[in-house]
C-alpha cells in the first residue's frame, strides 16, 4: 500500500504567525492561522482536514459494506463536524459527528443503521481516531 504525505509549515508565533498546508497529491494547499482555527477567520485548520479525511474515508467504508451486503448505494454524501474543546491538558478533539445521507434502494432504516455502524467502526479513519468519541447520525433516502 501506498504512503501519503501531506506537508504543512508554520511561521511565527502561534497568535500572529501563519501557515500554509498542503497535500502530497498537490490537490489542496490552503492558508491557516490561529485566526481559521480558534475563530472564524478565513482559512483552513487541521480539524476540517481530519474532518474531509474522516467524511470520505466514511463513505467508502459504507459503499463497500452495503455492496458486501447485497445492496447497491446511489448516493452517500457525508460531513463530518469535528469539534475542537480547551481542556486543563489543552485542546483536544473531544468529538467527531458523521452525518451522512444516502440514496440506496431496496433497504430498510434498521438494516442500513446497522451497516452504517459496521462501517464506522471499520473506516480506517475512524480506527485511527479512536481516542475521540465518533457519532454517527444517518438519513436514508429511497429505502422501504
Amino acid at each position: 500500500m501506498p504512503v501519503r504525505k501531506s506537508s504543512a509549515e508554520w511561521q511565527g508565533n502561534l497568535k500572529e504567525g501563519k501557515g500554509q498546508m498542503k497535500l502530497g497529491s498537490g490537490y489542496f494547499e490552503g492558508a491557516y492561522s490561529f485566526g481559521s482555527r480558534f475563530e472564524k477567520v478565513q482559512g483552513t485548520n487541521p480539524e476540517e482536514l481530519i474532518g474531509a479525511a474522516h467524511a470520505g474515508c466514511f463513505s467508502m467504508a459504507l459503499a463497500h459494506e452495503l455492496d458486501q451486503q447485497g445492496y447497491k448505494p446511489l448516493s452517500i454524501k457525508t460531513e463530518a463536524e469535528v469539534q475542537l474543546d480547551k481542556t486543563e491538558e489543552g485542546f483536544s478533539i473531544s468529538t467527531i459527528t458523521l452525518n451522512t445521507r444516502a440514496e440506496v434502494p431496496d433497504v430498510n432504516s434498521d438494516t442500513f443503521n446497522k451497516i452504517a455502524e459496521q462501517a464506522k467502526s471499520a473506516c480506517p479513519v475512524s480506527r485511527a481516531l479512536a481516542g475521540v468519541e465518533i457519532r454517527l447520525k444517518t438519513d436514508l433516502q429511497s429505502g422501504e
